[in-house]
């Protein structure tokens, strides 16, 4: 529970993302009839399973939202019950307590993020906060304090990408890992990475990759400094849910993502508590070494 109101401004929109729409929403509650016409059938399924105020997070309101289309604007807000519509994104600057930079276009993180991290706002970057550790760096050393920044995917918080102990244990001595995901290298690819990383010790490097792409498919090998290797996949327009396999000495796990409102909450969530304490909740290091496979698996 959060104890402390904050309030929140959001930027978006890029091609594809619903993120406005869906993070005000979980924030503010929304209205089921706008929404229904929010151009992404999915979030208005995952969202009438809840119930408010119950499921929705408590004591946060996204206040402002800013698009580069005021018309587009004024429908998430009406259809996520955000009050204010700004003409400018940096009008946000003095209005609100913290940032959520809802856009998945890593190559204008910056331009929109640098005005904020300037002014010492708390900022949550969408997924991915770059796409090479150059890009990543620049934007990380705009910090006003550690923690300033939050970016993940928010399957990192995927429970069910994330088995117990137990299931670990009778599966032996993890050799390799499999994480496949639809959609494109750049935006996708995130999914499974981040599940994978959490799976590995934090001192586990890459030590060498291999990447190879195919009529749109695009998949990277990676050889871990432990001897486990993971293969990530994002395999285009191909149509599957976003899964893990787990391959063990005496066994293997398989699970496939399913909870999109709870990954997103609790995302949120973090990204709140780290707002209101000014704390680190994902390491720098963290995001630079997610990036840095984002990178490999790239055409340069």
């Amino acid at each position: 529970m959060i104890s402390e109101r904050l309030r929140l401004g959001i930027i978006g929109m890029s091609p594809g993302n619903g993120h406005p729409y869906s993070w005000a929403a979980i924030c503010n509650g929304y209205d089921q009839i706008i929404m229904e016409d929010c151009g992404f059938p999915v979030i208005p399924r995952y969202l009438e399973k809840q119930k408010y105020p119950a499921d929705f997070i408590q004591n946060v309101k996204v206040t402002h939202i800013w698009t580069q289309d005021k018309e587009l604007s004024e429908n998430i807000a009406k259809a996520s019950k955000i009050d204010y519509v700004v003409n400018d994104f940096v009008d946000l600057i003095g209005s609100v307590d913290a940032v959520l930079l809802a856009r998945d276009d890593a190559e204008h993180h910056l331009y929109f993020a640098r005005p904020f991290l300037e002014a010492g706002i708390p900022i949550y970057i969408d997924k991915p906060l770059a796409l090479s550790v150059n890009k990543a760096k620049e934007i990380l050393n705009l910090q006003c304090y550690s923690g300033q920044i939050f970016s993940c995917s928010a399957l990192r918080y995927a429970d069910e990408l994330l088995p117990d102990s137990s299931k670990l244990s009778g599966i032996g001595n993890i050799k390799s890992i499999i994480g496949l995901t639809p959609k494109d290298w750049d935006k996708y690819a995130i999914h499974v990475i981040e599940p994978v990383l959490r799976l590995l010790p934090d001192d586990n490097e890459a030590i060498h990759t291999s990447r190879w792409e195919t009529d749109g498919r695009t998949s990277l090998h990676i050889l871990f400094s432990s001897g486990i290797d993971a293969l990530i996949g994002a395999y285009g327009d191909c149509n599957f849910p976003i899964n893990l396999k787990i391959l063990g000495t005496a066994g293997c796990i398989d699970m496939q993502f399913r909870d999109t409102f709870q990954c997103f909450k609790k995302a949120l969530e973090d990204f709140i508590v780290s707002a209101i304490e000014k704390k680190q909740r994902i390491h720098a290091s963290s995001m630079l070494r997610v990036v840095s496979l984002i990178e490999a698996g790239r055409i340069i």
